[in-house]
């Protein structure tokens, strides 16, 4: 099939644009949005028609119509829990992201958007793994007190395509196999693979596991509760706290890993003691989830844009090698695995499931 796929992720600063035809990508875009041009919206939905004008305007500058397509897929925004696969963007899909019930983030306008440009010019709107994919065993949903519930919120897409690859590269069938998958970017999660379910992962959003780039992670409980009743923060500031303002941020000011790296080379000893913390922290939980597949692993794989950091794959390699042997699929991986998604739908390998 001669057929060619606009890909979309949006993220909260940045629209990320992607042509692919006969699977090989043509042209790449992030397009960067200033955060002062982005505060003058009150909600994160309510940029639905400015992001619209960026990809339109994108997609025509490249020289494409809207016509050309064969299908548009976005990354998936907080819906209800499903099984993982691919996904048709229905009606009810876009009524459950507009709810907040869910969780808010910019990859929701996404969908928004690939369904109306579906619907406008007759082609699939797809999205595939969103990051509230579910496929959790029953065990891991208890939180600890009983009107907490464990969810399913991580990146999921980037964990089963860089599992299937690893399985493709190698002779594997992934249904066969166990690995433990580590996401390292702004957020990060770490899933246990078991025969080809992820049957437990962190909540890299909001919610626990080691600290991140811009997320907190599992925090001291007591601790927290307290600064939540000590009258000095909203509930808005400690929501971003925890997401946003947490981890490298909030200790250092920043969330790049490069900075951070950088600041260490020139004898920052605080960064370097930041830096390795964060990495203890991914260690342990690596740990825990090689437990949850009772140290059947035949794997653990690294992916995200930190796993292009000798220094930090190094040091997490030193704490689990023992664990099983240690593969590195450096970056984020997110728009390639929709095209392959998107194009196994075209080319009738997979078909879409039910909402």
């Amino acid at each position: 099939m001669n057929s060619k796929i606009l890909v979309m992720n949006f993220g909260s600063t940045s629209t990320k644009l992607a042509i692919y035809k006969e699977g090989v990508e043509v042209v790449k875009s992030s397009i960067q949005h200033n955060p002062e041009e982005l505060s003058a919206f009150d909600h994160t939905m309510d940029q639905k028609d400015f992001r619209k004008r960026a990809v339109i305007k994108w997609v025509t500058d490249q020289g494409y119509t809207f016509e050309m397509f064969d299908a548009v897929i976005s990354r998936g925004g907080n819906c209800r829990p499903i099984p993982g696969g691919i996904y048709e963007i229905s009606k009810a899909m876009i009524d459950d992201i507009y709810t907040g019930n869910y969780g808010v983030h910019p990859a929701g306008l996404g969908c928004v958007l690939a369904r109306e440009f579906g619907m406008a010019y007759q082609m699939p709107a797809l999205t595939a793994y969103p990051p509230i994919t579910d496929e959790f065993c029953d065990l891991a949903r208890y939180s600890g007190i009983k009107e907490l519930k464990r969810i399913s919120s991580f990146h999921a897409l980037n964990h089963k395509a860089i599992a299937k690859r690893h399985c493709e590269q190698n002779d594997l069938i992934y249904e066969n196999e166990n690995f433990v998958v580590v996401h390292l970017g702004g957020g990060i999660s770490i899933a246990s693979h078991l025969n080809g379910k992820m049957i437990d992962a962190n909540n890299a959003l909001d919610g626990d596991g080691p600290f991140a780039p811009e997320r907190s992670g599992s925090l001291p409980v007591g601790d927290l509760v307290k600064m939540c009743f000590s009258g000095e923060y909203t509930e808005k500031e400690i929501l971003k706290k925890i997401t946003g303002g947490g981890g490298l941020m909030s200790y250092l000011g920043t969330s790049s890993a490069l900075d951070i790296e950088s600041r260490i080379d020139k004898g920052d000893d605080y960064a370097k003691d930041v830096y390795d913390a964060m990495a203890y922290q991914v260690a342990k939980a690596i740990g825990g989830a090689a437990t949850v597949l009772k140290g059947k692993v035949n794997s653990i794989l690294l992916t995200g844009s930190i796993a292009h950091s000798n220094y930090f794959t190094s040091t997490l390699k030193e704490y689990v090698g023992y664990i099983a042997p240690v593969y590195i699929y450096a970056g984020e991986n997110e728009m390639l695995s929709l095209a392959e998604n998107a194009f196994r739908y075209l080319n009738k390998i997979e078909s879409t499931q039910p909402y």
